[in-house]
C-alpha cells in the first residue's frame, strides 16, 4: 500500500458508525480570493474546531485562522497565545501545487512542524468549505493527506497519512520517571521516545487507576524537552494521558501525532499485530474526553505507513483584530 492511500476495509470501520455531528455553518466562500483588507486594523475570520470528538465542547480545541497571509511570525504566535488552546493554524496559500493548503501550526509557546489534531481539523474545515472527499495539507514535515468520509453532503469521519517517526531509547528516562512521579509498570515496555515532528516518549503504566492518579510536577517537567505520553493497555485498546509543559500545554487532550507512534511502539514490542487498529482514549481527566485510532502497516523491521483518524465538529465561528 503507497503512503496516504487507505484500503476500503480501513474506511469502512469506525467511521460508518451512526454519528451525532453538529456544524457550525463555515464561509460560503473561495480561499485567498484577492488580498486581505487591513485599513488600519487588521482583521482576521476564525472558526474553533473540537477534534477527536463528535461532541461539541468535548476532544481537542482547534483555533482556525482562515487566511493568514500578512500575519509575521510573531503576530501568529501571539493569536495564538490570545486562543490559549494547544494549537492554533493559519492557513496560507500552498507551495505545492499538490496541496490545497500551507497550514502553520503553533502553540502558545512556539511554532510545530506538524501535529495531529491539527492536520484533522484542518482537514475537516478544507473538506467542508471545498466540498472535496481527500484534502491534503502542506506542513513543515511535508504533504500531509487527509481521507475524508461523508454522509450525503456532512463529513463523518477522517484518516490522516502520518510521517512515519524515528525512534530510540530515551536517554533522560530517570529524570522524566521523577517529574512523572511514577517508576512506570514493573516489567513493562521500555521508555522510548520518537519523533514525527514533535519528540514523545511513551511510559507505560501498570492499570487506568495508577494512570489517572498522576499527578506531575510541572515545573521539572517543564524543563525536559520531550511530550510525555503516559498510557496502559485496556481490553478495548489503550488510555493515554500526555504532558507536554514544556510547549505551554500541561495536559493535552487528544495528540494525533503521538497516537501514531504509540500503535508503532505496541507493534515493535509484540503488543499488537501490525495493520491492526488501536482505539485510543483520552482527555477524561481533564474533562475534554476523546477517541483517536491508529494503525501501522509494515513489519518489525519496517513501518511502510501510520495512518490516526478520527472525527470533529465546527463549534464556533467570528474574527478576531489583531492590530
Amino acid at each position: 500500500m503507497i503512503p496516504g492511500q487507505m484500503s476500503a476495509d480501513w474506511l469502512s470501520s469506525p467511521g460508518d458508525r451512526p454519528s451525532r455531528l453538529v456544524a457550525v455553518r463555515v464561509p460560503g466562500k473561495r480561499l485567498w480570493v484577492g488580498e486581505p483588507v487591513d485599513s488600519g486594523e487588521m482583521v482576521r475570520e476564525f472558526l474553533i474546531t473540537d477534534v477527536f470528538t463528535d461532541t461539541p465542547l468535548e476532544g481537542n480545541q482547534l483555533g482556525v485562522f482562515l487566511d493568514g497571509r500578512g500575519l509575521s511570525d510573531e503576530m501568529m504566535l501571539k493569536a495564538a497565545r490570545e486562543m490559549n488552546f494547544a494549537e492554533t493554524v493559519f492557513f496560507l496559500p500552498p507551495a505545492e501545487h499538490e496541496a490545497d493548503a500551507h497550514v502553520r501550526i503553533f502553540t502558545p509557546g512556539r511554532e510545530l512542524p506538524f501535529a495531529g489534531h491539527p492536520m484533522l481539523g484542518s482537514a475537516w474545515v478544507l473538506g467542508t468549505i471545498l466540498g472535496k472527499q481527500t484534502v491534503t495539507l502542506q506542513t513543515g514535515m511535508g504533504l500531509v493527506r487527509v481521507e475524508l468520509t461523508r454522509v450525503e453532503d456532512t463529513i463523518t469521519f477522517g484518516w490522516m497519512s502520518q510521517p512515519v517517526p524515528t525512534w530510540g531509547p530515551y536517554d533522560r528516562t530517570a529524570e522524566l520517571l521523577e517529574a512523572l512521579g511514577t517508576s512506570g509498570k514493573p516489567g513493562g515496555l521500555p521508555v522510548e521516545s520518537y519523533r514525527n515532528g514533535p519528540l514523545t516518549a511513551y511510559v507505560e503504566l501498570s492499570t487506568e487507576e495508577a494512570l489517572n492518579a498522576l499527578d506531575p510536577d510541572m515545573r521539572k517537567l517543564a524543563g525536559i524537552p520531550v511530550n510525555a505520553a503516559c498510557f496502559t493497555q485496556t481490553q478495548n485498546g489503550c488510555t493515554v494521558r500526555m504532558f507536554a509543559p514544556a510547549l505551554g500545554v500541561p495536559e493535552d487532550p487528544a495528540t494525533g501525532s503521538a497516537a501514531g507512534p504509540l500503535a508503532v511502539h505496541l507493534g515493535r514490542h509484540g503488543r499488537i499485530k501490525f495493520g491492526e487498529q488501536v482505539e485510543i482514549r483520552q482527555g477524561a481527566c481533564i474533562r475534554r474526553p476523546s477517541v483517536l485510532y491508529a494503525r501501522v502497516d509494515g513489519t518489525q523491521q519496517a513501518v511502510e505507513q501510520v495512518l490516526v483518524g478520527g472525527r470533529a465538529v465546527i463549534v464556533a465561528r467570528g474574527e478576531y483584530r489583531l492590530r
